[in-house]
């Protein structure tokens, strides 16, 4: 028995031999000199990347607040990306492709929405060490937020005002304003199905709210009521539905991390705080296929 426990411990000496080899113990294909070529840092630009948490602090919690809304804004733009490659899908009428970019944004923002949970650790306490150092910078003014609810539907031109100090930013911005939306797409590839639609709804000012409409919403009924038919459209208003529930989701969680930790404040950018955000979740990007539910 006890030279059987003796082969069944782990080999002390050996394991510190290897240790002590260094680079010896690496597969000998491993590459370790990067003088002269691409490493993953340099790849990846983490000296940039890692020199961007510059803390107005001595906070030991301003870290957190800084790294966990860069790598939102990362994931923002990954969102934008994924939903103009869907757009151009769309509009080319080959949505299997466009499908797997809607699903692939709605896997990143399930990845957001458990960043929440992370900055839920900011106690209210920890947060006033360093809220003042905010000055009036805010997420309001997220310029890859507000593209991101121009392109989903969300127009409101008055948004843009915070962007008025960057001429790049506002024409970007601008430019995503006046070009159809996602759902504005989804609406065009309808009638191009032969499905009708009111040129009123083809034919409309862009850069304005989208409201419901009966011709939209009879056309979103009849491929719910005909998926063998309209089943690549029928599984696109689902893509288009994950979206908007897992934004919602995403939206409601921001509103209860912010009461959480500031209560009923008013945001460092001036909003009405909880109240503001309480009111953005009434908002549908694609209400026919949320009504479409009911009527079936």
């Amino acid at each position: 028995m006890a030279d059987e426990l003796t082969h069944s411990l782990p080999m002390t000496d050996n394991i510190n031999q290897n240790a002590h080899d260094g680079e010896a113990k690496l597969d000998s294909g491993v590459h370790t000199d990067f003088s002269d070529a691409m490493s993953y840092g340099d790849y990846l630009k983490l000296e940039k990347i890692l020199d961007a948490q510059q803390t107005l602090t001595d906070s030991h919690d301003e870290l957190l607040f800084i790294i966990m809304h860069q790598a939102t804004e990362l994931w923002l733009k990954l969102m934008f990306h994924e939903i103009q490659a869907a757009m151009a899908h769309i509009r080319a009428d080959d949505l299997e492709p466009a499908s797997k970019m809607l699903a692939r944004v709605s896997r990143v923002q399930s990845q957001i929405i458990q960043s929440w949970d992370i900055l839920s650790t900011l106690t209210p306490a920890d947060y006033l060490t360093f809220r003042d150092s905010l000055g009036q910078s805010s997420g309001f003014q997220s310029f890859q937020y507000r593209k991101l609810e121009f392109v989903l539907g969300n127009r409101n031109g008055a948004m843009m005002k915070p962007h008025r100090h960057d001429p790049a930013v506002y024409a970007d911005l601008e430019a995503v304003l006046t070009a159809p939306s996602l759902y504005d797409e989804a609406i065009a590839l309808l009638a191009r199905r032969g499905l009708a639609v009111d040129r009123a709804v083809l034919e409309r000012d862009f850069s304005r709210p989208y409201s419901a409409d009966a011709s939209v919403a009879a056309a979103w009924a009849a491929v719910y009521r005909d998926t063998d038919t309209y089943w690549d459209l029928y599984a696109l208003a689902e893509k288009l539905v994950d979206c908007e529930d897992w934004f919602q989701q995403w939206r409601f969680r921001h509103m209860k991390t912010v009461e959480r930790i500031i209560g009923h404040k008013r945001g460092t950018g001036g909003t009405a705080g909880v109240t503001y955000l309480k009111r953005a979740l009434d908002y549908s990007f694609f209400p026919e296929l949320w009504d479409v539910r009911t009527q079936l």
